[in-house]
């Protein structure tokens, strides 16, 4: 008996069409598990799903071309210096000092390789490798923009300077032993960091 030309091209159309699902829901879970909940934002952000995993895909294209690479010994030492340097700022100029966390934020990113110019563009590149502690990221960064131009409470300052300071760790660890990020230490929930409420006169991040 002969099976029928078109029964046989519509049984390879149909195990086709399954391989591609297959596929497409594999590429998927992967991009969930490496960019966690940066990956619904991004879904959410740009309203269609197929849309938000090809800029993920492309994150991840563009972070494998820069080529990143850990701290040495050295550079990690002075830069922690810096940070304490920042912190006993802190307690005179909270202002300065915030700025400065950011600053030397940038000069660790440049130092591991990241392009450091556009915020969103630094945004998208440590989503990469840094998506489940991202927020303290922007969190710190709109703090840091309202202070620049008006007064913000030394809660929200101080909050800011431990946001910034949970990523600072990250970059400075990360890599320096083959091991990919770790956030084990974050003890708060990264895609909701709280601004807390400090007393006025205790002015230490």
């Amino acid at each position: 008996m002969t099976v029928p030309l078109a029964f046989v091209a519509v049984i390879v159309l149909i195990v086709a069409v399954m391989a591609l699902v297959a596929l497409a829901m594999r590429r998927r879970e992967s991009l969930r598990r490496q960019f966690g909940p940066e990956y619904d934002r991004t879904v959410v952000a740009v309203g269609n799903r197929r849309e938000a995993e090809r800029q993920l895909v492309g994150r991840r294209s563009r972070v494998e071309r820069l080529g990143l690479r850990p701290l040495d010994p050295a550079a990690r030492h002075a830069y922690q210096a810096e940070w304490t340097h920042v912190q006993e700022r802190f307690l005179d100029v909270p202002e300065d000092a915030l700025s400065g966390a950011d600053q030397l934020m940038r000069r660790v990113m440049a130092d591991r390789g990241y392009g450091t110019q556009d915020y969103e563009q630094r945004v998208a590149d440590l989503s990469v490798r840094h998506s489940r502690i991202l927020d303290h990221y922007r969190s710190a960064h709109r703090i840091n923009a309202r202070a620049a131009v008006k007064r913000v409470p030394i809660g929200e300052l101080r909050q800011a300077t431990m946001h910034y300071r949970t990523l600072f760790e990250e970059l400075l660890d990360d890599g320096t032993d083959g091991t990919e990020p770790s956030t084990a230490g974050v003890k708060d929930d990264p895609r909701r960091p709280e601004a807390a409420d400090h007393p006025e006169d205790d002015r230490e991040p």
